[in-house]
């Protein structure tokens, strides 16, 4: 005679055996863990002081680490023993900041000093070809039709404006703060840069030194795919940016758009962030474009377009592939996102910030998969 299940295999079989019951139980310790964590916040300060204290400068050496490691392994493979490449590079390197700061920047500050010199030109144009096309026939009666009354939207823009001016001046005090911050920072930067360049192959094994034995290969795995995501991007997307500018400034030439440099910069160093960078690139140019005549603001949309479908067809597929394999729209709503939370630095950030997210969210949920069973296909 069979005996009656007890509670305790009862208890195994509804919860244990059950796989939905499972899920939720270990979203509950997660949960829990994560409220614990946020009432016990104040031991976690020293730690977030010290993340944000070397965050940039370890960022910035990140980037020229992937930047200048290829011509140091090149180098290497010369018979060049890596801290003299390391000694060589820095000298060509600070030959070529002296290059362009000699060459390129008074360039730029004449045309910026312009610029800032007519901006009360410029305001004074685009505000009288507001006020003429709000005066326009068919404004008028587009404006009776819908009830709208363009002084409340001039009132509007003046108080924002004003809002914007007094807080501007009121954050002078860390803008300064935040200049010496960052001249701290790259005074830095060489230093963790070349131990970088020089150590930086052992830091992978000196990593994996600390991980279970068990657990190394995939790691090891985790970290390559890593790696390979933010060298890709990073080149990629410096190269890219470069080419736009290039491009740019030489179809502003053509055109004989005023401030062709600086506007060709502004464009190269916003086309760091995917998508949206080259709508807030386009803003200055169509301004200048704007009040210099109609005819010159078709010129500036036919050059724009032409080298964003150059970009588009031909430089990023060739330079960026399909290596980060993310959708358009996933890339647009993590760079708001990121940005909301924060800043700038998050909208550079948001996109191999999320690549390498994916990576390990990926090998967790995989390694999650094989451990508790609970998407193996149902025997029929």
């Amino acid at each position: 005679m069979e005996r009656p299940p007890s509670r305790t295999t009862k208890f195994r079989m509804f919860f244990l055996n059950n796989k939905f019951v499972l899920f939720l139980l270990i979203l509950l310790l997660i949960g829990l863990n994560i409220f614990v964590l946020t009432k016990i916040s104040f031991v976690f300060a020293p730690l977030l002081i010290l993340i944000k204290t070397v965050l940039l400068p370890v960022l910035l050496s990140g980037v020229l680490y992937y930047l200048l490691n290829p011509i140091v392994d090149y180098l290497e493979k010369k018979k060049v023993k890596r801290p003299f490449s390391i000694l060589i590079l820095y000298i060509l390197i600070l030959g070529i900041i002296t290059i362009v700061v000699l060459a390129v920047i008074p360039v730029i500050q004449r045309q910026v000093s312009d610029l800032i010199a007519n901006f009360p030109v410029f305001s004074e144009q685009i505000q009288t070809l507001f006020t003429d096309l709000i005066g326009s026939d068919f404004i008028n009666r587009f404006q009776q039709t819908i009830a709208f009354e363009s002084s409340k939207l001039m009132n509007t823009i003046s108080e924002r404006a004003s809002t914007l001016l007094n807080n501007t001046w009121s954050g002078i005090g860390g803008f300064l703060g935040a200049v010496t911050e960052t001249v701290l920072t790259l005074a830095t930067v060489p230093f963790i840069l070349f131990y970088l360049l020089k150590d930086g192959k052992r830091l992978p094994q000196y990593i994996l030194s600390f991980v279970p034995t068990t657990l190394r290969k995939q790691t090891e795995q985790v970290m390559t795919e890593m790696n390979h995501q933010i060298s890709s991007y990073i080149r990629g997307q410096i190269v890219v940016s470069f080419c736009i500018g290039i491009l740019l400034y030489i179809g502003y030439l053509i055109i004989g758009l005023e401030y062709s440099l600086i506007l060709a910069v502004i464009a190269a160093c916003t086309s760091i962030v995917p998508y949206l960078g080259p709508a807030i690139a386009i803003t200055p140019a169509l301004i200048v474009a704007l009040v210099t005549s109609p005819v010159m603001l078709l010129k500036m949309i036919v050059v724009w377009t032409v080298v964003q479908l150059i970009e588009g067809k031909f430089i990023s597929p060739q330079i960026m592939g399909k290596s980060l394999q993310i959708h358009p729209i996933t890339i647009i709503f993590v760079i708001l996102t990121a940005g909301n939370l924060f800043g700038i630095l998050g909208i550079v950030l948001a996109v191999p910030g999320y690549a390498v997210l994916k990576v390990v969210i990926t090998h967790l949920f995989n390694w999650f998969k094989a451990r508790s069973h609970l998407y193996e296909p149902d025997d029929i």
